[in-house]
């Protein structure tokens, strides 16, 4: 009896693996896919480059802010329920994405789907970690980051495959049918877990954490159209400071506050909050708006664009295990300010970047940048829990987290919106040194960069007026990453100084003062 009930137990273990490894994928996937559609949506739903960027900053901005709340619910009323709960929002934000009949409708579910994620990924961690023990979490949780990973470097490819052949609805269609491959596959036998000493969820922090985060992405995203000294966008991000300022005072008043803002007092922690945030600009954004430049400006198609940034993403299945290795020998400090040099290495050489240029030529500075940002990529949450006193460790995990995401959805806004601004500052100097008047305003025109040409000749042929103002455009734009691309290896090098000089020490000096 004994020899039939151990087979068993390690089949549903197996089986639990492997459901909570699938959602791994699904998370970046859900990124990333999007984010390669963009150009196909903005020629089928129309629409101008801010309200598309909303196709990715709604569902980061909903990740990034939900993310607390998820684990503060999970450990209430269940984390397999948030579980089963985040995939079925999933499933039912993607079929009616996949319907959508409008641009304004998917960016709403866009937001309903990245508390989906909130709640998928806050969940999956803690499930799995119930479900084994001793050396059987060790490697499951390496089967859990090599998913994560598979994810991450395949994730672009797969979509512009869907995107290719089905077009982009198939995308989310395809996320819907994995999501409930995943309730079939192996939730059933997952454990429900809770905590029993859960204190609730702080909701005024979350509501304001949400709305400032919200008004600087708007703010950020309007920028460009209406004028950074516009009434508008000054008054909105006034509204996300002020906000911002309540929000602090709020949290340092409560008992059980969503973000615990005494762990800034350790610089180490302050430094390694800086690792999200410089991988967020340096290497998240680029998996968002590279692709769309092979697009819109080489005319490649979906897939070949998700094939080209390939080797930006593939290295994130090993290198960030390479990284915990080396870990044993140099300081994370090191290794991640060597790894933010790597980079920008690479994101200098990206300032070549040509409009008639190959895709090897951008082969060798991609697959710097990936490595660069996977030395840091794999020490960040080991390092987010140990430079805090070990009974902090809980917070400082969802405060990393919470600033991981959230500066990942204000790291694409604000390349978004640069990459408009410099575009049509560009565009504007072109046009005069070429003696031609431009019949609308340059950001109208660049924000329309992959869908202008296409909209006029689908109504008559091109004018060679048109021709030579497309040709403006594309270059604009190009130039516009070239400075974007100098501007963040200068960052790269600033923040691998700055991991250099404040996360030397292999522990925390607060811990041992604590313990003393």
């Amino acid at each position: 009896m004994n020899k039939t009930s151990i087979p068993v137990a390690r089949g549903d273990k197996t089986k639990v693996l492997a459901a909570i490894c699938l959602s791994a994928v699904i998370i970046p996937l859900v990124f990333t896919g999007p984010a390669i559609s963009t150009v196909a949506v903005g020629r089928d739903l129309g629409g101008n480059q801010s309200a598309l960027s909303w196709i990715v900053n709604a569902y980061a901005i909903a990740f990034g802010s939900c993310v607390m709340a998820a684990g503060a619910i999970g450990d209430q009323i269940g984390r397999k329920r948030c579980f089963v709960a985040g995939l079925w929002i999933f499933i039912l934000t993607s079929l009616l994405i996949g319907l959508t009949p409008n641009l304004l409708l998917l960016n709403l579910l866009r937001a309903a789907e990245g508390m989906g994620g909130a709640l998928v990924l806050t969940s999956a961690t803690s499930l799995l970690a119930q479900e084994f023990e001793g050396a059987e979490r060790t490697r499951a949780f390496s089967f859990l980051g090599t998913a994560f990973g598979v994810g991450l470097a395949f994730g672009p490819m797969t979509s512009g495959l869907l995107i290719l052949h089905l077009g982009w609805r198939s995308l989310y269609f395809a996320i819907a049918l994995m999501a409930f491959l995943i309730l079939l596959l192996g939730t059933k036998r997952i454990k429900e877990s809770r905590a029993p000493n859960a204190q609730g969820i702080d909701w005024p922090g979350t509501v304001l954490f949400t709305t400032t985060l919200v008004l600087l992405t708007f703010g950020i995203v309007y920028g460009p159209q209406d004028g950074w000294a516009s009434l508008k966008v000054l008054s909105i991000l006034g509204g996300a400071a002020l906000l911002l300022g309540i929000f602090i005072v709020v949290e340092r008043r409560r008992t059980h506050p969503m973000l615990d803002l005494s762990l800034f007092r350790y610089p180490r922690f302050i430094g390694v909050q800086l690792l999200p945030v410089a991988t967020g600009f340096s290497f998240i954004a680029l998996i968002v708006y590279v692709p769309n430049w092979f697009i819109t400006i080489q005319g490649r198609d979906a897939f070949t664009a998700g094939l080209a940034i390939l080797p930006l993403t593939a290295p994130m299945l090993v290198v960030p295990l390479l990284a915990g290795r080396l870990a044993q020998y140099l300081s994370p400090g090191l290794l991640s300010g060597i790894g933010f040099f790597i980079s920008a290495l690479g994101t200098w050489l990206l300032i070549d970047l040509s409009p008639n240029g190959s895709l090897w030529a951008m082969t060798i500075p991609l697959l710097l940048i990936g490595i660069g940002n996977g030395l840091p990529w794999g020490l960040m949450d080991a390092l987010s829990v140990s430079v805090v006193p070990k009974e902090r460790a809980g917070m400082a995990a969802g405060i990393f987290t919470t600033m991981r995401v959230a500066g990942e959805a204000i790291a694409i806004a604000a390349i978004g919106a640069t990459l408009l601004s410099l575009a049509a500052g560009n565009l504007r100097t072109a046009a005069e040194a070429h003696s031609l008047s431009l019949v609308e305003n340059a950001t109208v025109i660049a924000s329309q960069i992959g869908t202008r040409s296409e909209q006029r000749s689908s109504i008559h042929a091109v004018s060679a007026t048109d021709k030579v103002l497309t040709e403006l455009t594309h270059r604009a734009y190009t130039a516009a990453f070239h400075s974007v691309f100098a501007v963040l290896a200068i960052l790269s090098v600033l923040t691998a100084v700055i991991c250099i000089l404040t996360l030397r020490k292999p522990t925390d000096a607060p811990e041992k003062k604590l313990g003393g």
